[in-house]
């Protein structure tokens, strides 16, 4: 019979994931101690080790990909307004 999913805290998983990057013990170790599957304990490792470098950022400073994203999505707006406006003098001309 297999287990039920059980869902884990933020720092539950915080806890599991910074033991696993510390090195002292291997994943099975952990899985058993904290009673987690080694596999979920490698995905909080590498999110963890992925994001991190988002916690020092400055509040008010955005990732280039994000600036970039947003960017993208205000220019695409521009652009539907300006049709918006042109669209009844285009209707007519004709």
């Amino acid at each position: 019979m297999s287990k039920k999913r059980r869902p884990h805290s933020a720092a539950f998983k915080a806890k599991v994931a910074l033991a696993a990057v510390r090195g002292l013990k291997t994943m099975s170790e952990l899985g058993s101690d904290f009673d987690v599957h080694p596999q979920m304990i490698a995905q909080w490792k590498k999110r963890l080790l992925s994001e991190a470098e988002e916690i020092f950022e400055c509040p008010g400073s955005k990732s280039k990909q994000k600036q970039e994203s947003n960017e993208a999505e205000l220019f695409q707006q521009i652009g539907k307004l300006q049709m918006e406006l042109e669209w009844p003098a285009f209707i007519k001309i004709k």
